[in-house]
C-alpha cells in the first residue's frame, strides 16, 4: 500500500458530504483507484530495483501528481478551496502520512508485491485502536474482537514467510514486513488526522497540502540521494506521479458520489491487481498463507467498517 489516504476511514460528520449518490459510479472509481495504487506500487518496486532512492521516488510521486490534482481542483471546486484555517493540522497529517509513505515504498523493495499489498490491509485495525487511544472513541467488544482476529491474520502472513529461504532472505522478508506494518500504522494515524481536520477542511484541500508536503520533503532530500535515471526509469518515475495523482483523484471522487460503506470494501481488490502485476512482471506467485492471512485481515476490516457505519446510523437516528 503506498497511498496513505487509501484506508477504510469513516469521515467525520460534516456538512460537506456528497449531494448525489451513485453507487455504481462510486464503485467504478474506487476499483479504478485500486488499479492505480497497485500500478504505483509496481513502479516504486521497479524504480527502487534500478537504484533510485525512496526519497527521490517520493519527490516524483508528489511533484507530478500536481498535474492531475490541479486539473481536478480546477474542474470541480476551484482553487479557492486551497484556503485553509488549519495549517498546523495539515502539517501534522502530512508528517504522519509521509512517514507512512516512506515505510510503504521501502517495504516493496523487500517483499513480493502481493505480500506488501496484503500487509496494508491491517490499516483499519490500527485505526480502530488509535481512535480509541487518541480520539477516546468508545470501541465495543465487537470491533476489538475484529482487531484481534485481524492480528491473527497478520501473524498467518508473517510466520510462513519468515520460515522460508536462506537466513539473509528471511531477514529481508522480516524487514519488509515490519516496514509494511509500520506503513499501515502510519496510514491509520494519517486518517485519524484527516478525520479531525476533515471537520472543517474539504477533501481536495487535505490532498493538496499533503502532496505539497511530500514534494517538498522529496525536493529537500534530492541533493543527498539523487541518482540520474536513464530515460526509461525517468519515464517510469514521472508515470508514478501521474498514476498516483489520478488514483488520489479517483479515491476522492468515489467518496463524493457514493457512501463510504458502499465503496470502501472494494479497496481489497487492490490485492487482485497487485497479484496479477507481480505474476506477469516478476513471476511472483502469492503463497497460500499470504492469501489466507489477507482474507482474515480483509474480513476483519470489513466488519469494523460495518460496525462503525451501524454506530453512525444509530447516532443519526
Amino acid at each position: 500500500m503506498v497511498a496513505p489516504a487509501k484506508t477504510l476511514a469513516i469521515p467525520a460528520p460534516t456538512p460537506l458530504g456528497p449531494a448525489v449518490q451513485h453507487a455504481g459510479r462510486g464503485i467504478a472509481y474506487r476499483v479504478g483507484a485500486m488499479v492505480c495504487m497497485a500500478a504505483l506500487s509496481a513502479l516504486v518496486k521497479w524504480c527502487g530495483a534500478r537504484g533510485i532512492n525512496v526519497f527521490q521516488i517520493i519527490f516524483f510521486r508528489n511533484a507530478f501528481a500536481f498535474l492531475p490534482l490541479g486539473l481536478y481542483i480546477w474542474r470541480t471546486t476551484g482553487f479557492s478551496v486551497l484556503h485553509t484555517r488549519r495549517p498546523l493540522g495539515h502539517l501534522a497529517r502530512s508528517a504522519i502520512g509521509i512517514s507512512a509513505m516512506i515505510c510503504s515504498f521501502s517495504s516493496v523493495q523487500f517483499l513480493p508485491l502481493t505480500s506488501a499489498t496484503a500487509f496494508t490491509f491491517a490499516s483499519p485495525l490500527f485505526m480502530t485502536a488509535l481512535a480509541a487511544l487518541i480520539l477516546h472513541e468508545k470501541v465495543g467488544w465487537h470491533r476489538w474482537g475484529a482487531v484481534a482476529a485481524g492480528l491473527v491474520g497478520v501473524l498467518v502472513m508473517l510466520r510462513p514467510e519468515a520460515g522460508h529461504g536462506t537466513l539473509p532472505a528471511s531477514g529481508k522478508v522480516l524487514a519488509g514486513s515490519a516496514l509494511a506494518l509500520l506503513g499501515a500504522a502510519g496510514a491509520a494515524g494519517a486518517m485519524i488526522a484527516v478525520r479531525e481536520i476533515g471537520r472543517t477542511e474539504r477533501g481536495p484541500t487535505i490532498v493538496f497540502y499533503f502532496t505539497l508536503a511530500g514534494a517538498t520533503v522529496g525536493l529537500v532530500s534530492l541533493p543527498f540521494v539523487w541518482v540520474t535515471p536513464d530515460p526509461l526509469t525517468l519515464a517510469l518515475l514521472i508515470l508514478a506521479g501521474l498514476i498516483g495523482g489520478v488514483g488520489q483523484m479517483l479515491l476522492t471522487e468515489a467518496l463524493r458520489v457514493a457512501p463510504v460503506g458502499v465503496v470502501a470494501p472494494f479497496d481489497y481488490t487492490q490485492l487482485i491487481w497487485a497479484s496479477l502485476i507481480g505474476f506477469f512482471v516478476w513471476g511472483e506467485l502469492p503463497r497460500a498463507a499470504t492469501l489466507v492471512g489477507a482474507g482474515i485481515v480483509a474480513a476483519s476490516g470489513i466488519y469494523i467498517l460495518y460496525r462503525e457505519l451501524r454506530i453512525l446510523r444509530a447516532g443519526a437516528a
